[in-house]
């Protein structure tokens, strides 16, 4: 049922791309697809508090509370926190956007609503791409994106809702791989692939790190991983790098509609020359670095510590990831 719904979702998502490339188009919808999560999320857990605050038998109970008393009781940030959902400003709220879908500012009102999030949630600050006022799409079409993405249901269970999302992304960063063909393959490792490098490598507990980790494929197979065999969320800590700035945010929002804490480093940076985990002893590594790059080297490279049996060749990035991974 699911996978219908995720093939039906991509194939009208593509359509009302247009003439975009794939690699920006990108962006758009998952980002839209993160928003209507986390207000969905968002929603409800206001839902559940309302029920709450007024069920006489409930530890949350608000007693000879008016409805003023409880809208203002609903604002509580930390009712929110305690249970990792974001909070969500009204004017960034899934409603507010799909009610303004057929207006020729959505895109201007979507980039705002973005700015609203991070200043509420410092956590995703740098974080969510705000690019909708300048796509350049067809008339009518990030409206009817926002229409098409409306339909997507995550559920009122907050574990349901964020397993239907996980899938969804997923779905939608394989097939976007597929359509940008090689370039896909920077921020996109096959499914199968990752879950065979887990699986060997076999992550419990402790410190996993990817130092060019793309779109974070391998930290979320960790914790499914973790999870299918007994473990829970955050039994290992997440510990990344990504030099692309665009790739570094879908990463960073990966995970976090996951509620997996991570650090990816305070912005994005080449592992190389600008090294942002210098002082960590991972526990688990998993990478596939990219092999075969001729342009990598940079001068001030020359005799770095990380080179233990030398410089690496400057023409050939393959030893350069291997030196830097067995440090």
């Amino acid at each position: 049922m699911l996978d219908d719904i995720k093939k039906t979702l991509w194939a009208t998502a593509f359509k009302l791309r247009a003439n975009m490339d794939a690699a920006e188009y990108k962006h758009l919808v998952l980002g839209l697809i993160f928003v209507k999560y986390i207000s969905d999320t968002f929603a409800a857990r206001r839902v559940d508090l309302v029920a709450r605050l007024t069920n006489p038998g409930d530890e949350y109970y608000y007693e000879g509370a008016s409805a003023a008393d409880l809208e203002a009781e609903l604002e509580d940030r930390d009712y929110y926190k305690e249970v990792n959902a974001f909070w969500v400003p009204e004017a960034a709220r899934w409603e507010s956007l799909r009610s303004a879908a057929k207006q020729p500012d959505i895109g201007r009102r979507i980039d705002e609503a973005l700015t609203l999030i991070e200043q509420e949630n410092p956590k995703l600050k740098g974080i969510l791409d705000k690019r909708y006022a300048r796509a350049q799409l067809p008339d009518g079409k990030l409206g009817e994106l926002v229409d098409l993405v409306s339909t997507i249901g995550f559920g009122d269970n907050p574990s349901t809702a964020r397993d239907v999302l996980g899938q969804v992304y997923e779905y939608f960063l394989g097939m976007f791989a597929s359509a940008e063909g090689k370039r896909g393959g920077q921020f996109y490792t096959p499914a199968s692939i990752v879950k065979t490098l887990v699986a060997v490598l076999a992550p419990h507990t402790g410190k996993v790190y990817d130092p060019c980790c793309g779109s974070g494929g391998m930290f979320v197979q960790s914790e499914k991983f973790i999870e299918a065999h007994g473990g829970k969320l955050g039994d290992v800590s997440i510990y990344g790098q990504e030099a692309n700035p665009t790739t570094w945010r879908l990463a960073a929002m990966n995970l976090a509609i996951r509620g997996i804490d991570f650090n990816l480093g305070r912005e994005p940076g080449d592992t190389f020359t600008r090294n942002q985990h210098p002082d960590l002893r991972a526990d688990f590594i998993l990478a596939n670095p990219p092999f075969n790059i001729s342009d990598w080297w940079h001068g001030s490279l020359t005799g770095d510590p990380r080179w233990v049996y030398g410089d690496p060749p400057a023409g050939n990035a393959n030893w350069g990831p291997l030196n830097h991974l067995a440090f």
